[in-house]
């Protein structure tokens, strides 16, 4: 039967056109050209007076970077084809060889994505994420604020023997398996925004307390041990971070309590539903125990990389995908499963990876960092730290946390004796920092995964970070000024001449 539509004599139904996404997708665009054929920028100079050239290489990869930022944002496109103009547009304007920018979408740590995806997916199809979702609302209850809370405090408790970004990937069925409990429909909620985008900063948040929630904390004080001399135990880091990730965890919490307030106060009858849930599981099946098996194995020889120095050679990205191999070899996952990958939330990291490195390799990021920090050579000791933290904060948002440390800190540990400022507190605020990416989805692993609920936009996101990084900068004041010199920390020296 002829459809209604396309009888003879009926108009064709037209598509609007979208005027907001044009109009952004065109500012990404003349935010490139304006900065790319602009004439060459001044040079940036350090405290020392050393000269910091922007190539017209340096200046593109800022380009790419704007155009990237305002797409990525704004979702102009998916997020994971915007990933792949970043590669283009290097290629195509000679700011890096192709086979460089593309190469970094293979990055190591992109590929630790993929494997810490896999984990998350074995647990859904095992039925684990039921087993732990169902015991963990028999425990919290009803409210949907102490689901928020308990959610948040097992995320965060996680990323303390594990990566941040495994963490993420292993709450995210279980969250989705509780939000089924929630509502049937498949419109976002305010609760739904809450758990998954609350599950994506307390990630970070959680995973600035030890060495083993991220990579960034090892190779930040190995960075420093080299420049300083002086070296920083796994306990000491836990000791100063452990009052700031636990407060910004519960901090997070009533945030997300206050803009992401749940439709319902409960969901009655849920924890009785879900202890009856729980035993109509049964015992524990073969696939269960081999994939518990094999990702606490994989998560314990991680983990005992920081501490046996036999195992530190060994590289934390194949250690994981060893898991991903075993899977497929025991049975627990077939060909199929391939394709359930978010590929879009792969290609938002790997486009990522390949933008940090442009901005580093070119020069551009360290021009940036130079000519941010010598504006505050002569403020106050504490405004200098907060610029330098507040630097790192929005530069590990579009770029690798480790390289927003990397090329903050020698130009703040430059400056700090000038201004009375111990090398110990710009340390840990920038890894303070570097851990909260609250505004952009590349900036952090769960900040991707979590978005893959379809709970929230990129622009949802973005606005929700921004309160949150106002409280964050707040937290790190209140650490700075007072609790950790209480904990005995030094924060201020006599200043050098």
């Amino acid at each position: 039967m002829e459809n209604s539509k396309t009888k003879v004599g009926l108009p064709i139904e037209k598509t609007p056109i979208d005027w907001k996404r044009l109009f952004f997708l065109f500012l990404g665009i003349g935010l490139f050209a304006v900065v790319y054929y602009s004439p060459l920028w001044p040079d940036a100079v350090d405290p020392q007076g050393k000269n910091f050239l922007l190539t017209k290489e340096g200046k593109g990869a800022i380009a790419v970077f704007l155009l990237a930022a305002t797409w990525w944002i704004f979702e102009v496109l998916p997020i994971g084809v915007t990933s792949l103009a970043i590669g283009i547009l290097q290629a195509l304007f000679f700011i890096r060889p192709a086979k460089v920018a593309f190469k970094d979408f293979m990055d190591p740590s992109v590929l630790f994505i993929v494997g810490s995806i896999v984990i998350g997916m074995v647990f859904t199809k095992t039925g684990l994420t039921k087993r732990i979702a169902y015991k963990m609302l028999s425990i919290v209850g009803e409210k949907t604020s102490r689901i928020y809370l308990g959610c948040f405090v097992l995320t965060a408790a996680l990323t303390h023997i594990m990566a941040h970004t495994a963490v993420a990937a292993t709450m995210f069925p279980l969250l989705m398996a509780i939000y089924a409990l929630y509502t049937d429909e498949t419109k976002p909620t305010k609760f739904g925004k809450g758990l998954f985008m609350g599950m994506a900063y307390v990630a970070g948040a959680g995973s600035i307390v030890t060495l083993l929630g991220a990579a960034r904390g090892a190779v930040a004080l190995g960075f420093y041990k080299d420049m300083t001399g002086i070296d920083i135990s796994f306990f000491q880091l836990t000791y100063y971070m452990a009052p700031v990730g636990w407060g910004m965890t519960f901090l997070l919490w009533f945030y997300f309590m206050f803009v992401c307030k749940p439709e319902q106060d409960s969901i009655p009858g849920l924890k009785e539903k879900a202890s009856r849930m729980y035993k109509e599981l049964g015992a524990w099946n073969s696939k269960e125990i081999m994939a518990s098996v094999i990702v606490g194995s994989t998560i314990l020889i991680i983990a005992l990389k920081s501490f046996v120095p036999a195992l530190d050679s060994l590289d934390k990205t194949g250690i994981l995908l060893v898991s991903t191999v075993l899977f497929f070899i025991v049975n627990i996952l077939d060909v199929n499963d391939l394709e359930e990958i978010p590929w879009n939330i792969v290609l938002l990291f790997a486009g990522a990876m390949s933008i940090g490195f442009c901005l580093w390799e070119t020069g551009a990021a360290k021009w940036m960092a130079v000519n941010w920090l010598t504006l505050f050579q002569s403020a106050p000791a504490i405004v200098f730290i907060l610029g330098m933290a507040f630097f790192v904060l929005i530069m590990t948002n579009f770029i690798m946390n480790v390289a927003a440390i990397a090329i903050s800190m020698p130009v703040a540990l430059v400056i700090a004796p000038y201004l009375g400022v111990a090398g110990e507190v710009i340390l840990f605020t920038a890894l303070v920092t570097a851990g909260m990416p609250f505004l952009l989805l590349v900036g952090a692993a769960p900040n991707a995964i979590a978005y893959n609920s379809k709970q929230f936009t990129t622009g949802e996101f973005f606005l929700y970070g921004i309160p949150a990084s106002a409280i964050l900068m707040g937290v790190l004041f209140l650490a700075i000024q007072f609790i950790w010199p209480m904990m005995g920390m030094t924060v201020y020296l006599p200043k050098a001449l």
